[in-house]
């Protein structure tokens, strides 16, 4: 029964958000209210906040999936594998995946369209990176000396949005990723090579 109940809510929440999404697109987000994406959703705005917390994650829907894989790449991680190298091994399976949260499909330059015409969406993103290097922070530090886990999070973090910036922009500027898949991926390696341990 547990297992039905969590579905339902998964189920919710993932209608939540892309109910939010749809609206924001034809809108903006300044221009949409969490009691309008309750009101289109057929709920109280009582029951949105209760699965977001705030409505620029009804945006970033996937942050808390994305937590849950890097931590469980990195703790889960074979022995002999450094914690750089288990998030990179995780980013190149979700690229090789076409996993949304890897952000490399023909189809997600209308969600960084969103982001880019709202400055509290720009503003949200860039705080939940700096959340996401804090998390590595946490789960280096298990392995590494604190120095050293600051300082190979801020690296990987580098790496990290160096090579998913490189490729949205090509994607917003019209290419098509089987045209440069390849090229991307590749440099996803490269720049993971660039962090100690990667």
């Amino acid at each position: 029964m547990s297992g039905l109940r969590e579905r339902k809510k998964q189920e919710t929440r993932l209608r939540l958000a892309n109910l939010a999404t749809e609206l924001f697109a034809q809108r903006g987000f300044e221009n949409v209210s969490v009691a309008e994406v309750a009101a289109a959703a057929g709920v109280s705005k009582m029951t949105v906040f209760n699965y977001f917390a705030r409505k620029e994650d009804l945006f970033f829907d996937r942050v808390p999936e994305f937590t849950a894989l890097i931590t469980s790449a990195v703790r889960g991680r074979p022995a002999d594998q450094t914690p750089v190298a288990a998030v990179r091994a995780l980013v190149l399976r979700l690229l090789d995946e076409r996993h949304p949260l890897a952000g490399f499909s023909d189809t997600v330059s209308g969600f960084w369209q969103i982001m880019l015409d709202s400055p509290t969406l720009r503003a949200r993103a860039r705080e939940a990176v700096d959340e996401l290097e804090d998390l590595l922070v946490q789960l280096y530090a298990e392995a590494y000396d604190d120095a050293h886990a600051r300082l190979f999070a801020a690296l990987t973090i580098a790496a990290w949005r160096t090579c998913y910036l490189s490729g949205a922009r090509r994607i917003m500027a019209g290419e098509r990723i089987d045209y440069f898949f390849v090229e991307h991926r590749a440099w996803v390696v490269e720049c993971f090579a660039a962090v100690p341990g990667g």
